[in-house]
């Protein structure tokens, strides 16, 4: 694993990037509110898709300054344009990256991040081939659902009722390939005993399943 800084406008954002030998595709995570590259969850996840030959970047959607602002006003955690525009940043530098510059690209995303993924992706139609949302909130992604054409995994908890609710409205909206997993007896952070095995292993299939944007 390698600590890299990526370069958004003014901001400079923290990521670990993790490339498997003969990696077939590189997995941006947009974590949720609240949260960071160290989630440990995200962590879990990144790990089951680099044994399946995938590379994946975590990094901070958020500087420390604004995270320690956002801590008492919650202004930039529900701000999804500005958290899919440092997506975007983070895609852009990865293709001018030696390493990471021919891999085809696909976002995984969590609460807010789900919405921040789905709006970058439409906004990068042609480098970005899949998407997965875990206990995502892709209604946030507002007009970017009808125009998304990424493949979409929207995966839920059983026991989250709400998000279910928000997810197949999302999942309505959209024109793309999308499909919505429901994991029995699971809560919103998929805390339960095999639960987020089970979040890792459809992630990992259907990036590898979906992850070129030119596939048909």
């Amino acid at each position: 694993m390698t600590e890299v800084q990526i370069p958004a406008e003014r901001a400079a954002l923290s990521g670990n990037l993790a490339i498997p030998e003969n990696g077939i595709a590189l997995v941006l995570f947009a974590h949720g509110s609240g949260s960071s590259r160290h989630s440990p969850r995200n962590q879990f996840v990144a790990r089951t898709l680099n044994r399946a030959g995938l590379g994946t970047l975590l990094f901070d959607l958020l500087t420390p300054g604004e995270e320690a602002l956002d801590i008492h006003t919650r202004e930039h955690r529900f701000n999804i344009s500005l958290l899919a525009e440092r997506l975007v940043h983070a895609t852009k530098w990865a293709r001018q990256q030696e390493e990471t510059r021919d891999l085809h690209i696909g976002y995984f995303g969590s609460s807010t991040g789900g919405a921040a993924a789905l709006v970058a992706a439409a906004e990068l139609p042609q480098d970005v081939g899949a998407v997965v949302s875990r206990g995502g909130r892709p209604d946030l992604a507002g007009n970017a659902l009808p125009g998304g054409q990424a493949r979409t995994l929207l995966i839920v908890g059983g026991y989250d009722d709400v998000v279910i609710e928000l997810n197949e409205r999302a999942r309505d909206q959209m024109r793309c390939e999308v499909k919505l997993e429901i994991i029995p007896s699971a809560t919103h952070l998929f805390e339960e005993p095999g639960a987020l095995e089970q979040v890792a292993k459809l992630a990992s299939d259907w990036f590898c399943l979906h992850v070129s944007p030119n596939d048909e």
